[in-house]
């Protein structure tokens, strides 16, 4: 459901994401796993239609990226880096705007917002001004705005950043619960969450893939270490990073 084909692109002479393909079939959640600058969120941005490749393409439940945006961005949900949001808006009105732009109707509306804002408990901030929230009810609005429209691809950069551990397992029973119709690709930093949320797991380093496999295959590989260690070797970090 999301093919990348040799996505590049260049900021200068270097080459942030290089050659990268990767699959995405229904029912997987992949991890999407680097250090800073390893071009995790430059994919993402292409994947997504934000950022023009320099080269290559990316198919969203079949439709390209670059020769069909409009058809692909209809069947994709994105959360970008840092949840960015209409901070005067209140949630409720910021999901009636994706609402609108999505063309849903209003009966369709009024069950996907039931329904977001039950799974990531939104209800008691549903009137108050996004921009007197906190953090973490900021990144599950954002959130809320990525899967309303119900979307057969959903492409999530960070989504647990800066939630409590019980927002975090909220969002985990989400992802796990929408997981079986969908594809999504997830970048985290939060090394557990790989084993907690994803089929998969994809880590890339210098803009390429340098290893992939599912958690329990990576583990059984390196019986005797820990995936943060396994993370660390393949990207050629120190094995102090954070777990």
């Amino acid at each position: 459901m999301l093919t990348i084909r040799g996505l590049t692109k260049r900021f200068g002479a270097r080459a942030v994401v290089d050659d990268l393909s990767l699959a995405v079939a229904q029912g997987e959640v992949v991890g999407f796993l680097g250090p800073n600058g390893a071009g995790k969120t430059t994919t993402m941005r292409m994947v997504c239609g934000m950022t023009e490749p320099d080269a290559g393409d990316a198919m969203i439940d079949g439709a390209s990226i670059t020769s069909d945006r409009a058809r692909a961005q209809a069947r994709l949900g994105y959360l970008p880096e840092g949840a960015p949001l209409y901070l005067d808006m209140t949630p409720q009105g910021f999901l009636r705007f994706l609402a609108d732009a999505r063309r849903l109707s209003r009966d369709a509306f009024g069950d996907q917002q039931a329904r977001v804002t039950e799974a990531l408990e939104l209800g008691p901030v549903m009137h108050t001004a996004i921009g007197t929230l906190s953090k973490g009810f900021r990144r599950r609005v954002a959130l809320a705005g990525a899967i309303l429209h119900d979307p057969p691809v959903l492409v999530l950069d960070e989504p647990t950043d800066g939630l409590d551990p019980n927002q975090k397992r909220a969002v985990h029973r989400l992802i796990a619960e929408i997981s079986g119709e969908k594809a999504i690709l997830i970048s985290t930093h939060n090394l557990d969450e790989v084993e907690t949320m994803c089929s998969r797991a994809v880590i890339v380093n210098r803009g390429r893939i340098v290893d992939e496999d599912t958690p329990e295959g990576f583990l059984s590989r390196h019986p005797d270490r820990s995936f943060a260690h396994i993370f660390a070797a393949a990207t050629g970090q120190h094995e102090d990073v954070r777990a």
